[in-house]
Protein backbone atom coordinates (compact mmCIF):
# COMPACT_ATOMS: atom_id res chain seq x y z
CA UNK A 1 0.00 0.00 0.00
CA UNK A 2 1.31 3.50 -0.72
CA UNK A 3 2.24 6.03 1.59
CA UNK A 4 -1.50 8.33 0.00
CA UNK A 5 -3.11 5.22 0.08
CA UNK A 6 -1.91 4.71 4.00
CA UNK A 7 -2.73 8.21 4.63
CA UNK A 8 -6.10 7.86 3.20
CA UNK A 9 -6.95 4.89 5.18
CA UNK A 10 -6.18 6.52 8.02
CA UNK A 11 -7.85 9.38 7.58
CA UNK A 12 -10.98 7.79 6.76
CA UNK A 13 -10.52 5.42 10.11
CA UNK A 14 -10.24 8.66 12.06
CA UNK A 15 -13.27 9.75 11.02
CA UNK A 16 -15.13 6.97 11.28
CA UNK A 17 -14.28 6.60 14.89
CA UNK A 18 -15.08 10.27 15.49
CA UNK A 19 -18.51 9.36 14.26
CA UNK A 20 -18.89 7.04 16.44
CA UNK A 21 -17.59 9.25 19.17
CA UNK A 22 -19.81 11.87 18.16
CA UNK A 23 -22.81 9.19 18.95
CA UNK A 24 -21.84 8.09 21.87
CA UNK A 25 -21.24 11.54 23.57
CA UNK A 26 -25.07 12.70 22.40
CA UNK A 27 -26.46 9.20 23.82
CA UNK A 28 -24.55 9.11 26.82
CA UNK A 29 -22.93 12.77 27.47
CA UNK A 30 -19.45 13.63 28.02
CA UNK A 31 -19.57 12.33 31.94
CA UNK A 32 -21.09 9.16 30.55
CA UNK A 33 -18.58 8.07 27.92
CA UNK A 34 -15.48 6.46 28.36
CA UNK A 35 -12.21 6.11 25.62
CA UNK A 36 -12.75 2.39 26.31
CA UNK A 37 -16.79 2.91 25.42
CA UNK A 38 -15.27 4.82 22.19
CA UNK A 39 -12.79 2.02 21.42
CA UNK A 40 -15.30 -0.87 21.77
CA UNK A 41 -17.41 0.86 19.42
CA UNK A 42 -15.41 1.31 16.68
CA UNK A 43 -13.58 -2.02 17.01
CA UNK A 44 -9.94 -0.21 18.14
CA UNK A 45 -8.84 -2.09 21.00
CA UNK A 46 -5.97 -0.93 24.08
CA UNK A 47 -3.79 1.89 23.18
CA UNK A 48 -4.69 1.87 19.47
CA UNK A 49 -7.17 4.73 19.79
CA UNK A 50 -4.64 6.80 20.84
CA UNK A 51 -3.37 6.57 17.69
CA UNK A 52 -6.54 8.39 16.35
CA UNK A 53 -6.99 10.36 19.26
CA UNK A 54 -5.10 12.39 21.73
CA UNK A 55 -7.58 12.39 24.85
CA UNK A 56 -11.19 12.39 25.81
CA UNK A 57 -10.72 16.06 26.35
CA UNK A 58 -9.20 16.69 22.84
CA UNK A 59 -11.77 14.65 20.84
CA UNK A 60 -14.96 16.61 22.61
CA UNK A 61 -13.58 19.86 22.20
CA UNK A 62 -12.79 19.29 18.14
CA UNK A 63 -16.36 17.54 17.61
CA UNK A 64 -18.14 19.97 19.75
CA UNK A 65 -16.36 22.78 17.56
CA UNK A 66 -17.09 21.11 14.48
CA UNK A 67 -20.92 20.49 14.85
CA UNK A 68 -20.84 24.39 15.52
CA UNK A 69 -19.05 25.15 12.61
CA UNK A 70 -21.53 22.71 10.68
CA UNK A 71 -24.29 25.07 12.36
CA UNK A 72 -23.22 28.23 11.51
CA UNK A 73 -22.14 27.25 7.71
CA UNK A 74 -26.20 26.08 7.67
CA UNK A 75 -27.44 29.31 8.85
CA UNK A 76 -24.74 31.80 6.95
CA UNK A 77 -26.35 29.86 3.66
CA UNK A 78 -30.25 30.65 5.35
CA UNK A 79 -29.59 33.95 5.79
CA UNK A 80 -27.31 34.69 2.25
CA UNK A 81 -31.07 34.38 0.85
CA UNK A 82 -32.61 37.76 2.67
CA UNK A 83 -32.02 41.27 2.46
CA UNK A 84 -34.37 42.30 5.06
CA UNK A 85 -33.22 42.29 8.38
CA UNK A 86 -36.57 40.55 9.83
CA UNK A 87 -36.23 37.81 6.99
CA UNK A 88 -32.29 37.20 7.87
CA UNK A 89 -33.57 36.40 11.72
CA UNK A 90 -36.44 34.28 11.16
CA UNK A 91 -34.06 32.08 8.37
CA UNK A 92 -31.35 32.19 10.77
CA UNK A 93 -34.10 30.82 13.53
CA UNK A 94 -35.70 28.38 11.40
CA UNK A 95 -32.37 26.65 10.29
CA UNK A 96 -31.31 26.78 14.22
CA UNK A 97 -34.71 25.17 15.03
CA UNK A 98 -34.65 22.45 12.39
CA UNK A 99 -30.72 21.72 13.66
CA UNK A 100 -32.43 21.84 17.34
CA UNK A 101 -35.35 19.51 16.39
CA UNK A 102 -33.93 17.27 14.54
CA UNK A 103 -33.94 13.76 16.31
CA UNK A 104 -30.82 12.58 14.75
CA UNK A 105 -28.83 15.64 15.15
CA UNK A 106 -25.71 15.16 16.89
CA UNK A 107 -24.95 18.93 17.15
CA UNK A 108 -27.34 20.01 19.91
CA UNK A 109 -26.47 17.50 22.67
CA UNK A 110 -22.70 18.52 21.37
CA UNK A 111 -23.52 22.30 21.84
CA UNK A 112 -25.49 21.78 25.06
CA UNK A 113 -23.70 19.22 27.36
CA UNK A 114 -21.36 22.44 29.24
CA UNK A 115 -22.20 21.14 32.76
CA UNK A 116 -20.80 18.17 32.67
CA UNK A 117 -17.18 19.43 31.40
CA UNK A 118 -14.11 20.17 33.02
CA UNK A 119 -13.47 23.63 33.54
CA UNK A 120 -10.84 23.61 30.58
CA UNK A 121 -12.57 21.97 28.52
CA UNK A 122 -15.57 24.58 29.24
CA UNK A 123 -13.09 27.23 28.69
CA UNK A 124 -12.52 26.40 25.19
CA UNK A 125 -16.18 25.47 24.76
CA UNK A 126 -17.59 28.52 25.49
CA UNK A 127 -15.17 30.52 23.61
CA UNK A 128 -16.19 28.51 20.25
CA UNK A 129 -20.10 29.18 21.24
CA UNK A 130 -19.38 32.82 21.91
CA UNK A 131 -18.12 32.83 18.50
CA UNK A 132 -20.96 31.30 17.10
CA UNK A 133 -23.39 33.69 19.17
CA UNK A 134 -21.78 36.60 16.98
CA UNK A 135 -24.03 35.33 13.87
CA UNK A 136 -26.93 36.35 15.94
CA UNK A 137 -25.61 39.32 17.65
CA UNK A 138 -24.79 40.67 13.98
CA UNK A 139 -28.60 40.27 13.28
CA UNK A 140 -29.73 41.72 16.00
CA UNK A 141 -27.58 44.61 15.38
CA UNK A 142 -29.10 44.83 11.77
CA UNK A 143 -33.09 45.41 13.39
CA UNK A 144 -35.08 48.69 13.52
CA UNK A 145 -36.36 47.62 17.12
CA UNK A 146 -37.05 50.64 19.17
CA UNK A 147 -33.68 52.76 21.20
CA UNK A 148 -34.99 51.64 24.46
CA UNK A 149 -34.35 47.97 24.19
CA UNK A 150 -31.30 46.90 24.92
CA UNK A 151 -30.19 44.79 22.34
CA UNK A 152 -28.09 42.13 24.06
CA UNK A 153 -31.11 40.94 26.49
CA UNK A 154 -33.17 40.56 23.63
CA UNK A 155 -30.72 38.17 21.45
CA UNK A 156 -30.19 36.27 24.86
CA UNK A 157 -34.08 35.90 25.17
CA UNK A 158 -34.15 34.70 21.71
CA UNK A 159 -31.07 32.61 22.01
CA UNK A 160 -32.61 31.02 25.04
CA UNK A 161 -36.29 30.48 23.82
CA UNK A 162 -34.28 28.52 20.31
CA UNK A 163 -31.70 26.19 22.76
CA UNK A 164 -34.18 25.27 24.31
CA UNK A 165 -37.11 24.72 21.46
CA UNK A 166 -36.91 20.69 22.16
CA UNK A 167 -38.05 21.18 25.76
CA UNK A 168 -41.13 22.61 25.23
CA UNK A 169 -41.62 22.12 20.93
CA UNK A 170 -44.20 19.45 20.53
CA UNK A 171 -43.40 16.87 17.74
CA UNK A 172 -46.08 17.50 14.78
CA UNK A 173 -47.69 20.52 15.42
CA UNK A 174 -45.39 22.84 13.65
CA UNK A 175 -42.82 22.56 11.31
CA UNK A 176 -39.40 24.40 11.99
CA UNK A 177 -39.85 27.31 9.49
CA UNK A 178 -43.53 28.16 10.98
CA UNK A 179 -42.24 27.93 14.69
CA UNK A 180 -39.39 30.28 13.66
CA UNK A 181 -41.80 32.97 11.93
CA UNK A 182 -44.25 32.76 15.55
CA UNK A 183 -41.06 33.81 17.51
CA UNK A 184 -39.75 36.41 14.99
CA UNK A 185 -43.37 37.57 15.11
CA UNK A 186 -43.41 37.61 19.19
CA UNK A 187 -39.37 39.05 19.01
CA UNK A 188 -40.90 41.71 16.43
CA UNK A 189 -41.40 45.37 17.71
CA UNK A 190 -43.35 47.32 14.88
CA UNK A 191 -44.82 50.97 15.49
CA UNK A 192 -47.02 50.77 12.21
CA UNK A 193 -49.53 49.13 14.18
CA UNK A 194 -52.13 51.37 15.89
CA UNK A 195 -52.01 51.54 19.62
CA UNK A 196 -54.96 49.51 21.46
CA UNK A 197 -58.11 51.76 21.46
Amino acid sequence: MSRMNEGEAAGGRRRQIMEIAAQIFARKGYRGTSMRDIGEAAGVLGGSLYHHIKSKDALFVELHHAALDAAEQQIAAAIDCHDDPWGRLEAACATLLDIQLDPHSLTMPMMNDFREVPERVRVALIDRRDRFEQLFRSLVADLPLPAEIDRSIYRNLLLSQLNSAADWVRPGRMMPHDIAAQIVRVFRHDDDDPPPA
